[in-house]
């Protein structure tokens, strides 16, 4: 698929990160000032690079679901979005793996997966990682 270019910016931030996974990440504007960690630790769990991108690719996949909820006359005001982010060796190195599961309140199996598999054509997220990394779209009634 061929790149697709921005051409017109509708909202830019920045974020700067000190010291790896066992350092820091601010945005400009100050909303996110994280101390990270490694992934995994029970001890002392902080954000890592994972859970910054899922959340984020939660947050953004949630969006474009409401988008394409409220064009097909569905109201998807009350469904949950969760991104199960995988990171892991993989033969040129170390990757990532995304599932994501839209639970849609008041849908039969089929709308449900038709509205997921739709958010995932528009998601920015989605568009980002399309043909990079492995992503599963699982849609089902809440």
């Amino acid at each position: 698929m061929p790149h697709e270019s921005v051409t017109q910016t509708l909202y830019t931030i920045a974020a700067t990160a000190k010291g790896g996974r066992e350092g820091s990440v601010r945005s400009e504007d100050g909303v996110v000032d994280l101390p990270l960690g490694k992934p995994g630790s029970t001890s002392n769990p902080k954000a890592n690079p994972e859970t910054l991108f899922a959340s984020g690719y939660a947050a953004c996949f949630s969006g474009a679901l409401g988008l394409v909820a409220r064009a097909a006359g569905v109201d998807a005001s009350e469904s949950t979005v969760t991104a199960d982010v995988t990171f892991g060796k993989t033969d040129s190195g170390f990757g990532l793996a995304v599932d994501l599961l839209a639970k849609i309140p008041g849908v039969d199996a089929a709308t449900a997966q038709q509205l997921a598999d739709s958010a995932h054509q528009v998601c920015p997220y989605s568009k980002a990682t399309r043909g990079n990394i492995d992503v599963t779209v699982t849609g089902e009634p809440a």
